[in-house]
């Protein structure tokens, strides 16, 4: 069963002037139910951009997206972002600093719920949390009432992660997740995103530069250059893949050239 449905999806940027960008081309996508997709691509592809028109960032000039059967294409950003859960590539993205840990759990809690004038975190809710918490394995369940902006990076883009999965939304969109942590706070991340999809059978679309990464995580794979999909390999295909198989796709693709540096690095 289809979760998220992409159909012909076109979007330009500045057209009409001397900087136009064709962003996305014809692109074409269906996500099942419960796929994990690692999306890899060079710099300009349609990575972000992709996931923008299926947040309802931007607007397409054609095509529609439906999810979970419904056409969502026209939909404004806000109201869709209750079937969404979204994590940023800045750790510092997707938490209020000066509000304690169980507070913003609280937040993400109840969005999309009708809320009350009632105050505070109830006594239900924080054995809920701490419960939660415990899923990252970083002592956090001890610290609720700490502030969020004395925590790390890492330790703030777990909560974050946490924070988008605490009411299963229906596509988790992870942009870069790790890509502004150290390798190894970056592999407990990622460890904490594989515990948390798995868990609650989340539908996931992760953007990655890192093609250990892309071949580690997941079901599927998709690479993308010049606003395409360019290839789609999922199952056993996918976990017998090397970074030499990807690059040489890339490099066929693109004509010999390849036009990410930080793909190479990673």
């Amino acid at each position: 069963m289809s979760m998220l449905k992409i159909t012909n999806l076109c979007k330009t940027f500045n057209i009409g002037t001397v900087n136009e960008k064709k962003a996305l081309i014809n692109l074409n996508l269906d996500v099942e139910d419960g796929d994990f997709i690692t999306v890899i691509g060079g710099n300009g592809a349609g990575k972000s951009t992709l996931l923008n028109m299926i947040a309802g960032v931007y607007t397409p000039e054609e095509g529609t997206i439906e999810l979970d059967g419904q056409n969502i294409t026209r939909l404004k950003e806000y109201k869709r972002a209750k079937y969404l859960g979204r994590v940023f590539q800045d750790p510092m993205t997707g938490t209020a600093a000066n509000m304690e840990i169980q507070e913003n759990l609280a937040l993400a809690y109840r969005r999309g719920k009708i809320r009350g004038l009632g105050w505070g975190v109830t006594r239900k809710e924080k054995e809920e949390f701490k419960q939660q918490l415990k899923l990252l394995d970083l002592g956090l369940e001890d610290r609720m009432t700490a502030k969020v902006g004395l925590l790390s990076g890492g330790q703030r883009q777990a909560l974050t992660l946490l924070m988008a999965t605490l009411i299963k939304p229906k596509v988790l969109l992870l942009d870069e997740h790790t890509a502004a942590l150290d390798p190894k706070t970056a592999e407990k991340v990622l460890n904490v995103t594989e515990t948390l999809t798995s868990l609650n059978n989340l539908t996931t679309i992760m953007i990655t530069h890192n093609m250990k990464d892309a071949i580690r995580y997941g079901n599927r794979l998709i690479m993308m250059n010049n606003g395409s999909i360019i290839y789609d390999v999922k199952g056993e295909e996918k976990k017998n893949l090397t970074v030499k198989d990807l690059l040489l796709k890339f490099e066929q693709s693109s004509d010999g050239e390849f036009a990410n540096d930080r793909m190479l690095l990673t």
